[in-house]
């Protein structure tokens, strides 16, 4: 009889001590009941990424008016006057620019890169005496690529602004951002997984694999990995398979 007294009496300042909401009573059948176990549950919050950098790209130091097309050069000082040939008289057609300085690369478009740097300068045309309309401090930040002209990229980026820059300051690496709402990294592809994270707007991530016709997407953000669905962030083409 004592003992069950002093049992109830633990139990009692247990509950006490510990909130209700981070109890878990577990029922033994009665055949082998002996104690009431109780469970302590995790009542650790779920972590919460947050985004680093500007969430918007910067304006230049300097806005410089939008520039002319360059000069042509002087013609050469004439030598001699001859009369001029049948052939320097016939009228001449520019040539046609080859293929290759409109797609140098071959790859499909449109497709996706990322910014290597977090300094990043976006121009208003292919070529650098055109002026710089933004700079961006978001490395790892996903553009659309639409065209490409030699060394130079028409992007557009997740808010809808586009412009051109050196295919240098891109990389192939496959990025997201989430955008329109906080998106929460699950550890299976289902609406009731677990929750591994909360990704806050503006967070960038890195793709791992979409599966044909699949609405989530398997990411990484920093130390945590899991499934996002594509409808909460800005980096994929629709319905686009990425092997991993």
């Amino acid at each position: 009889m004592a003992r069950s007294v002093l049992r109830c009496v633990l139990v009692l300042l247990l509950l006490w001590r510990v909130p209700a909401a981070a109890l878990e009573l577990t029922h033994v059948p009665a055949p082998e009941r002996r104690v009431a176990v109780i469970r302590i549950a995790d009542a650790r919050p779920t972590p919460v990424v947050r985004p680093h950098g500007a969430l918007h790209p910067a304006r230049p130091r300097y806005r410089s008016e939008p520039q002319l097309p360059l000069p042509l050069p002087p013609p050469l000082p004439e030598q001699a006057v001859q009369p001029p040939s049948p052939a320097a008289t016939a009228p001449k057609t520019a040539p046609a620019k080859p293929a290759e300085a409109e797609k140098p690369t071959g790859l499909p478009l449109p497709r996706f890169a990322a910014l290597r740097t977090d300094d990043v300068n976006m121009r208003a045309g292919p070529g650098f005496r055109y002026p710089i309309m933004w700079v961006y401090k978001r490395r790892g930040l996903p553009m659309e690529i639409e065209r490409e002209f030699e060394i130079w990229r028409l992007v557009e980026d997740p808010d809808g602004t586009k412009g051109w820059v050196h295919e240098a300051t891109l990389t192939g690496r496959r990025t997201f951002l989430v955008q329109g709402a906080d998106a929460t990294l699950r550890a299976k592809p289902d609406d009731d997984a677990r929750a591994v994270a909360i990704l806050k707007v503006g967070v960038i991530g890195r793709i791992r694999s979409c599966d044909a016709g699949s609405v989530w997407c398997r990411v990484e953000v920093r130390d945590y990995s899991g499934y996002v669905k594509r409808s909460q962030f800005w980096g994929t083409l629709p319905g686009e398979v990425i092997a991993p």
